[in-house]
């Protein structure tokens, strides 16, 4: 019987999840840390996931106009996603909630999200998006 790769586990684990947002230490349970990483640069090279940050992953898909590797979910998604797994409480910045209220007809163009009192230092970014952050 053959065995199957780490990367190959990653993959059957990736197809069974509903999740689109993953964190690095998800993925301690299939081996160590350099191993899991040379395993997650393959499924990244394959098109599987894709990299928003330090330690967080999202699903993947091709891009209809280029083709390349997209996320499947929008970035401000992806911002709520990953900071609820860190233990952060986020919702949508003032200028965001004004606009879905119906306050103003301005739509924002950069995707800000409240995060309190908490201390948020981590880049979320795909390609040239990024998220800020507001108190």
């Amino acid at each position: 019987m053959p065995k199957i790769s780490l990367e190959e586990r990653i993959q059957a684990s990736l197809r069974r999840t509903g999740a689109k947002v993953f964190l690095r230490k998800e993925f301690n349970r299939f081996g160590g840390y350099d191993q899991v990483g040379r395993a997650l640069r393959g499924v990244i090279a394959k098109g599987i996931l894709v990299k928003a940050g330090y330690g967080v992953y999202v699903k993947a898909k091709p891009s209809s106009l280029t083709g390349k590797p997209v996320p499947v979910i929008p970035l401000v998604e992806i911002g709520l996603l990953s900071l609820t797994k860190l233990g952060v409480n986020p919702e949508l910045g003032d200028a965001a909630m004004e606009y879905i209220d119906g306050k103003t007809t301005q739509m924002p163009v950069i995707t800000v999200l409240k995060v309190g009192n908490s201390r948020v230092s981590r880049r979320i970014t795909f390609g040239s998006k990024s998220i800020r952050y507001e108190k």
